[in-house]
């Protein structure tokens, strides 16, 4: 019989037990998830991620943005949808309808800041490893924002299942970083910190900069085995006197210093106490009456002594000053600052060539604004002080286009040369209007074209308005083309600097290969030798302005893409187009290319050095230019023929 029972009780036992469920874990200790706190919370979230249940990772989100409830009468935990009548609880196991609740028969979980940042590490292990490629990126991101070491060890875990090359990317950097800062091997450690050397990303030097932090130490001696980044000698440039004496006090190692207004405080509180009965209080007139009153009482041993110079410099002198590493190991702090070293170098090589591509974008830009100027002086002789608003003319084309055209790419396909038309027109009528007729009076004619200047912009203010029209740029040409974190470049600029590339081959051209670019070169150099050939140079001086008028507009197509178009957005080009073609050398392609190249970098060099300062920048660029005149008064590229003189 007694066999009989014993052989029950042990098949009882061997009976595999009934499976917990999420529910069952959370019971076990009710109040830690009702009213966690940051101290507590950790062994909650070890317990519930030991259960390795799939619905673990629903529970913890919902937990974190505050979306489970606990139902007042038997402390059971749910999901709730809010209805007109109350709640509808789901079961936090199964997800299944778990019935209602009234407003006041649950309550919401509320977990403090410290809580659900705890609860978000701890999502992290699931998120690396999430089907969506979103909550794995956000997951990187939250890493990033907050590194620990605890995300070491999931992460590695995650980079070879990983399927996405970018993200994948990203892990493995992700992961060098971590290494580098958290890793228990310092083999490890500085290999990753070796590899961190080839990253210009700033969170890569921010952790080279964590693992190089460094505070002001003092004591007797260095001790044993400190990593020493420096010593520092009290007085100089990195510790003063006073910093040195104030490190001592907060070590404890040296009396504070009393000031005049621990002397007065102490002789007020003395006073008051009948301390110093003989004492007249209106005595205390002055430093010496105070510091000799003072002496009383720390002769009393009422007060803490004065530190006199002599003390202060024995102090200094007694005890050693350094700059001590918070990174305990030297070859991880040695590797740190070789490698630190050797990515600002790259970091700098990186801006310089940053600084390049905008001085570049900017050269093209200058360059479409000055080279119609550049042609029409160089045959005409004439200062067109209305080249401004034949930008204006086209940017604005472009925008009525737009209005018509609502498809962006199409829009500027037909934009740009129907900008080069009106504005060509535009510029021909003002040649046989007005230019003609004050042939060789450039004083009338740089009046005459400034009248212009003025009455075009009202008229454009007259038709469009004051406000700012937008130009949009087609979708493709969004966004920036981005070589690391230092280096980008907007697709805007890039396109502008291509059409630059495209006008300037098509202009060599037709000055180089084509009948008109014969004519304007014959009457550039010598307009009586080229009448005497046949050529008529009323009609070629007609179709030079015209095209340089042309090409303002397309520069006003490819300005307004990424400026807005106003009556006014001509003036802000007309200064630097008139630079770079003197700069340069007037009347010639490659003398504006020249000195378009030269106004951009030097503008991009100053700005550079003087960022928030605009108006500097402008200033010292015309003082070059008044310098370089004087060196060169015929610009890089000197002209042949009637220009040359003027």
């Amino acid at each position: 019989m007694i066999r009989l029972m014993l052989a029950v009780l042990a098949g009882l036992l061997s009976l595999p037990a009934a499976a917990q469920t999420l529910q069952d874990i959370l019971q076990e200790n009710p109040e830690a998830i009702a009213e966690p706190s940051r101290r507590t919370v950790g062994e909650t979230l070890d317990r519930i991620l030991a259960s390795n249940l799939p619905e673990v990772p629903l529970f913890l989100e919902r937990w974190r943005e505050r979306a489970v409830y606990r139902r007042v009468s038997d402390g059971l935990f749910f999901y709730a949808e809010e209805t007109e009548d109350g709640y509808l609880l789901f079961d936090i196991s199964t997800g299944a309808p778990a019935g209602g609740a009234g407003r006041r028969e649950i309550s919401a979980l509320i977990p403090n800041a410290g809580v659900r940042g705890a609860i978000a590490t701890a999502l992290i292990e699931f998120q690396l490893s999430d089907p969506d490629p979103a909550r794995r990126a956000a997951a990187l991101t939250a890493i990033t924002r907050d590194p620990s070491a605890d995300h070491l060890d999931p992460l590695r875990e995650s980079i070879a299942a990983e399927t996405d090359p970018v993200l994948k990317a990203r892990k493995e950097r992700l992961e060098r970083i971590l290494t580098a800062r958290f890793d228990a091997d310092p083999a490890a450690r500085i290999a990753a910190i070796s590899a961190l050397g080839h990253d210009t990303g700033l969170e890569s030097r921010s952790v080279l900069n964590q693992i190089l932090a460094a505070s002001p130490q003092v004591a007797a001696a260095i001790p044993e085995g400190e990593n020493v980044a420096r010593i520092l000698e009290p007085g100089g440039a990195d510790l003063s006197r006073e910093a040195a004496y104030a490190l001592l006090v907060a070590e404890g190692l040296a009396p504070p210093v009393p000031t005049a207004q621990d002397i007065r405080n102490a002789l007020v509180a003395a006073i008051g106490e009948g301390r110093l009965p003989d004492l007249d209080p209106s005595s205390l007139d002055s430093d010496a009456a105070r510091a000799a009153a003072y002496d009383r009482l720390v002769a009393a041993g009422s007060a803490p002594p004065r530190v006199t110079d002599e003390a202060i410099d024995a102090a200094l002198e007694a005890h050693v000053f350094w700059l001590g590493y918070a990174e305990p190991d030297p070859a991880v702090t040695e590797a740190a600052r070789a490698t630190l070293d050797r990515s600002l170098t790259r970091v700098a090589l990186y801006q310089t060539a940053d600084i390049g591509l905008d001085a570049l974008s900017l050269a093209s830009i200058y360059f479409l604004a000055a080279i119609g100027l550049a042609i029409t002086f160089g045959v005409m002789g004439v200062i067109n002080m209305a080249h401004g608003e034949f930008i204006m003319i086209g940017a604005y084309t472009a925008y009525c286009v737009q209005r018509v055209i609502p498809d962006q790419t199409l829009s500027l396909a037909v934009a740009l040369p129907l900008a080069f038309a009106v504005a060509f027109a535009a510029g021909v009528a003002m040649e046989r209007l007005v230019i003609r007729r004050l042939s060789r009076r450039p004083l009338e004619t740089l009046l005459a074209t400034f009248g212009i200047s003025i009455a075009l912009q009202q008229i454009a203010k007259n038709i469009f308005g004051t406000q700012a029209r937008p130009l949009t740029a087609p979708s493709w040409l969004s966004g920036s083309l981005t070589l690391n974190d230092v280096v980008s470049i907007s697709h805007i600029r890039i396109a502008i600097f291509v059409l630059a590339l495209i006008f300037l081959a098509l202009l060599l051209v037709v000055l180089r290969r084509s009948r008109l670019g014969l004519e304007i070169r014959a009457v550039t150099q010598n307009p009586g030798m080229a009448a005497s050939m046949g050529i008529d140079p009323d009609r070629i001086n007609m179709l030079t302005f015209g095209l340089g008028s042309g090409i303002a507009g397309i520069a006003g197509v490819a300005i307004g893409l990424y400026a807005q178009v106003t009556s006014e957005m001509g003036a802000n080009y007309i200064v630097q187009s008139f630079m770079a073609v003197v700069v340069g050398g007037v009347g010639n392609v490659w003398g504006t290319l020249a000195g378009a190249t030269l106004i951009g970098g030097l503008q991009k060099l100053i700005e550079w050095f003087n960022p928030s300062n605009t108006l500097a920048a402008q200033t010292y660029m015309i003082l070059f230019i008044i310098i370089f005149i004087q060196f060169r008064p015929r610009g890089i590229v000197a002209l042949r023929g009637r220009a040359a003189g003027v």
